[in-house]
Formats: structure tokens, sequence, C-alpha cells
């Protein structure tokens, strides 16, 4: 699994790759002024809901990862605990 830093940039580069794909073809169409400026908004704002909802899943992993991260280390907490109470029994 890739990290959630690697996974970023990786999306990240996609996003920015197609956004740019995408506008240097609406900007060399053959098109009148007004229509290719309405498809640059419209793309712009397709690109913004689709870096919106890889961020979710981004920020969403990432806690996931926390939440994983956390749970291990309570279970080794609870571990040493649990030990230095019994040595100190005997």
């Amino acid at each position: 699994m890739e990290t959630p830093e690697g996974l970023g940039r990786t999306i990240g580069a996609l996003l920015i790759g197609a956004a740019v794909g995408g506008a240097l073809g609406i900007l060399f169409a053959p098109d009148k002024g007004s229509r290719t400026r309405k498809k640059l908004m419209d793309k712009s704002e397709d690109l913004t809901d689709t870096m919106k909802e890889k961020f979710d899943d981004l920020l969403e992993e990432v806690k996931d990862e926390i939440e994983a991260v956390k749970n291990k280390v309570g279970g080794h907490s609870e571990n040493g605990v649990a030990k230095t109470v019994k040595h100190k029994a005997h």
C-alpha cells in the first residue's frame, strides 16, 4: 500500500495533468470565445469537484491510519502497564 503522501502526490499529478490537457484541448479547438470560456468554466468546476472528492478520500485514509496507529500504541501501552504491575507485585 502506498503511503498517504505518495498517494496524494500521485493523485495531484494526475489531476494537474488532466487539467492541463483538458485546457489545452479546449483552447486549441476551433470555437467561439464565449463557448471556449464556458467550456473552461465547466471543466474547472468538474476538476474542483474531483479534487474535493479525492482530498476527502485521502483524508479518510489518513484518519484510518492514525486510528490504527493509536490502537496499536494503546495495546502496547496497556501491555507495558500490565507487565509493570505484575513485576511490582512479585
